[in-house]
């Protein structure tokens, strides 16, 4: 039998690997935000760009606005977690929920929500964003006035993720099987062989590979395997000069550069289209054997183009099959405009940039729970307002104008809590604490238990400080934006359910974040690792840079120990005899240290080698701000000798 949401079972290795590419797509669909109605078609503002000049006389027209009548049906799609986690093992068919709480009519769900939340206190969601200053918007999201969310973008550091390009392999790394990719930002991109979709490769298949592709993409599988294996070397796939078409899957972070994939998706507003995928798909977010099964049906009826792929997003499972097809156009009319931009366009350039932040961030993260939109800025607020009778015309009194005269953040009390995302040291309620480092490999979070006291016993004590830590670190995980490798130190605890409580705490948390996560048990020794998609920078990468004077280390040398360091290279250059006087240059309070205590050593040193030894101050300088300069006789600089490593300036 087939599964048609996972794909069919049988024994190619072929189809295996298209299951693994399908297995991906629908992780990646599930990880996206979901998208709002057709995106802008003014100049470079989306995939609609251009597209009335090329729109096939047969093909329907856009969807009018009035086909979004039902905005708060899916209003709860972003807090359905991630979704990274769910894998289907080989052979086996993922289990899908059953029964009669997966047969319940919309209404009926609405019914038990309400009944659900009757008794719980509301929660009062709003939308804050700041736009008055040009070179940086940011975008704040509370709940009952504390902040939840925070984005912050700079024109100096605009994002290019989901972006398009047309670039040029510049440089093939066979060590790492990777291909560096100009696409005209400047920085080049990083594209590895597992990103490489089949039509780059397969004139380089034998016809016996070949041929067990084909009979993969007959019975169902995609026909393309989205990893290392049965691929080319990646020397063989590209050589230099050679161009490729490829977007932007996760931000360039320090000296790294963008993550790129060949695998390109175009989002649309019920379907996303997936021209390397080549089937038909329904996301993992969506529940329910019956609503899945009717939804491949329509899909299948819809009669896709051969080739092209499609998976249903959340917001088209209560969709009507019109509703469907008229996205599926849509999205192959973008399709054709986007192939007619690849032939035409040089190398390299953009084929698709993504909207501003505000539009962006409206259309990715807005659902009927946030009760008010504020603007600052009347432009901003226009743009917002326009975006929101295209694609929510009912919610459009939502976005309102922010006038008064103290500043929106100030406001909602948000100033002093951005101030605070980046301390070292995270107070929690009633006591306790957590102490975020950040370095270049992962994060390391820990608690400590501070002055948190309960009338409990110890291991009782511990578990509720692990709850309430659990909690306050998934929040600020979400407002630092950190992602790669996060391990956590909590309070030790003996007891086994405790043990569990605090892993089923982290992980509950974690439903509302939009990036994959992954959180393992708890280890012997009390650690729980994990992993977050990692798209972007940190927010703390982004707003600061390394202290020029300890170069992030938070440390610079004492008085005493760069008098030692001056001490020495006097020392040792004083005794030469090309040299006949040196000039120092510190920090005053160096200076004020060497002429108190070391005075009469640097007398003796100029009496016993007749060499003169002058210091000169500085206040605005780095503490171990060092400059020693040599003359000889004649007045000419002498290169100066550097004792033991030294690191001073010559």
């Amino acid at each position: 039998m087939i599964d048609e949401t996972t794909g069919p079972q049988f024994e190619a290795t072929a189809d295996d690997s298209a299951e693994q590419d399908f297995e991906r797509a629908l992780d990646r669909v599930d990880a996206d935000p979901e998208p709002p109605t057709e995106p802008e078609t003014g100049p470079e503002s989306g995939f609609g760009a251009g597209l009335e000049l090329d729109t096939p006389a047969d093909t329907p027209a856009d969807t009018p606005a009035d086909a979004t009548q039902d905005d708060d049906k899916s209003s709860d799609e972003n807090a359905n977690g991630s979704g990274s986690s769910r894998r289907r093992g080989r052979g086996r068919r993922r289990k899908r929920g059953s029964g009669k709480s997966d047969r319940k009519s919309p209404d009926t769900k609405s019914a038990d929500k309400s009944s659900r939340t009757d008794g719980k206190k509301k929660i009062k969601k709003e939308m804050l964003i700041n736009a008055l200053q040009p070179e940086e918007s940011r975008i704040a999201i509370t709940e009952n006035g504390v902040l939840e969310e925070l984005y912050v973008e700079r024109n100096s550091l605009e994002s290019c993720v989901a972006n398009i390009y047309k670039g040029r392999v510049v440089n093939i790394e066979p060590s790492i099987q990777a291909a560096f990719v100009d696409f005209g930002i400047g920085r080049n991109g990083f594209l590895h062989v597992s990103d490489v979709e089949y039509q780059y490769y397969k004139h380089l298949l034998t016809e016996k590979e070949q041929a067990a592709r084909n009979e993969g993409k007959r019975r169902g599988g995609a026909g393309n395997d989205r990893g290392q294996r049965n691929k080319p070397l990646i020397q063989d796939i590209f050589k230099k000069g050679s161009e490729v078409v490829v977007q932007v899957i996760k931000e360039g972070i320090g000296t790294k550069g963008p993550t790129l994939s060949t695998y390109v998706s175009i989002p649309g507003r019920y379907l996303v289209l997936m021209p390397a995928l080549g089937r038909v798909g329904v996301s993992r977010k969506i529940e329910g054997d019956e609503i899945r099964r009717k939804l491949r049906k329509a899909m299948n009826e819809l009669d896709p183009p051969p080739g092209v792929g499609f998976i249903v997003r959340t917001a088209g499972s209560d969709r009507t099959k019109r509703d469907l097809q008229r996205d599926m156009n849509y999205l192959i009319r973008l399709w054709k405009v986007l192939v007619g931009r690849i032939t035409s366009s040089p190398t390299p350039s953009a084929i698709y940039e993504d909207s501003d932040m505000v539009i962006r961030t409206i259309r990715d993260i807005y659902n009927s729970e946030i009760e008010t939109v504020w603007i600052d800025e009347k432009a901003a607020y226009e743009r917002a307002q326009e975006f929101m009778k295209i694609c929510m015309p009912r919610q459009t009194n939502r976005v309102k104008l922010y006038e008064e005269s103290e500043p929106i953040f100030q406001k909602w009390n948000i100033e002093s809590e951005i101030e605070a995302i980046q301390d070292r040291t995270v107070a929690l309620k009633n006591g306790g604490s957590i102490v975020i480092d950040q370095t270049e490999a992962l994060v390391a979070i820990d608690v400590n238990s501070g002055t948190f006291r309960t009338k409990d016993d110890a291991e009782t004590s511990a578990y509720k400080l692990n709850l309430k830590a659990a909690e306050e670190i998934c929040r600020q995980i979400r407002l630092r934006d950190l992602g790669g490798v996060i391990v956590n130190d909590f309070i030790d605890m003996r007891d086994e359910k405790h043990r569990r409580g605090v892993e089923k705490a982290l992980k509950d948390a974690f439903k509302r974040d939009r990036a994959r996560t992954k959180v393992l048990k708890i280890s012997p020794f009390g650690l729980v690792e994990m992993t977050r998609q990692r798209i972007r920078p940190s927010l703390k990468r982004s707003v600061y840079e390394d202290c020029p004077c300890c170069d992030g280390t938070g440390l610079v040398k004492t008085a005493e120990s760069v008098a030692i360091e001056v001490m020495r290279l006097v020392a040792s250059n004083a005794s030469r005899n090309n040299v006949q006087s040196i000039k120092l240059e510190v920090h005053q309070r160096v200076g004020e240290y060497l002429n108190n205590r070391k005075r009469r050593s640097l007398n003796e040193i100029e009496q016993e080698c007749g060499a003169t030894v002058s210091i000169a101050t500085l206040k605005d300088c780095s503490p171990n701000h060092l400059v020693a300069t040599c003359k000889d006789q004649h007045g000419k600089d002498v290169r100066i000798s550097q004792p033991g490593g030294s690191k001073s300036k010559k």
